[in-house]
């Protein structure tokens, strides 16, 4: 199946691992993975501070970018909710025929990529070790706009050696909300706090979901308090191997070594 990867402006800037995760799990299962180099912003943070007009051209360039490929996967749920969700009310407030037709066309091919394992390849085992104790977040535009279940429970599930925990209130907003953060940024904190509470009940050592900036929010949370816990994307997990596990270890041994061991 040819894929096109919708990495998205957060995860291209500052998480890039996460995109390079989605293509090392899905060439391992066969598939090819191609970055079309047109893509850009899905104008979902135009759309939602009310610059609806300025979105429209970004859902024009998606629809173009993407139009020659069989599925469109990316490792944001909330960037897939915006092309879902309010791509269609774009074209429709754009008068713009052809707009709309394209938007119709690639809505059914964009899938957030947990979903795009679990339900479209249907396989959750994709040979992934990751020996950790795992904790996990829905963020809100997976549990209340894609409405992606449990395919992310699945997935954790079959990764050999994880230890999958349940997050009290996991239902819960961690407070990000993108630029309500910004704007309210004492009631963010004050909801961030409680997730992260809560993510420190369950004494796991990463708390994983399927949205770094939701990831974004609660991380910079838990490194402040200097808790221990890692805030990892779904997709770095799932790219996780047996063989990487041991790599990371010796490295971690061989700096040891050459700092003498030294903190």
């Amino acid at each position: 199946m040819r894929i096109g990867l919708f990495v998205t402006c957060l995860t291209d800037t500052l998480f890039p691992e996460t995109g390079k995760a989605v293509v090392t799990v899905l060439e391992r299962l066969g598939h090819q993975v191609e970055f079309p180099a047109g893509q850009a912003c899905c104008g979902q943070m135009h759309f939602n501070t009310g610059y609806r007009r300025d979105a429209i051209p970004m859902a024009r360039t998606f629809t173009q970018a993407f139009a020659d490929y069989e599925a469109i996967v990316t490792p944001s749920a909330s960037c897939a909710s915006m092309v879902h969700e309010y791509y269609p009310a774009l074209a429709a407030e754009s008068g713009d025929e052809r707009l709309g037709k394209a938007v119709a066309d690639i809505v059914p091919r964009t899938y957030e990529f947990s979903v795009f394992l679990a339900n479209v390849l249907h396989t959750t085992d994709v040979g992934a070790y990751f020996p950790h104790k795992v904790t996990y977040h829905p963020s809100c535009h997976s549990l209340r706009m894609l409405k992606v279940g449990d395919a992310p429970y699945r997935l954790l599930r079959d990764v050999r050696g994880l230890d999958l925990t349940e997050l009290p209130d996991a239902d819960s907003c961690c407070g990000f909300g993108g630029t309500f953060a910004i704007k309210n940024a004492e009631t963010s904190a004050a909801i961030c706090a409680d997730k992260v509470t809560a993510i420190r009940q369950t004494q796991a050592e990463v708390v994983c979901a399927a949205d770094n900036s939701c990831l974004m929010h609660i991380g910079g949370a838990l490194t402040r308090q200097r808790s221990g816990v890692a805030a990892m994307h779904l997709a770095e997990i799932l790219a996780s191997t047996e063989s990487t596990q041991s790599t990371q270890s010796t490295q971690s041994t061989q700096s040891t070594q050459s700092t003498g061991g030294a903190a």
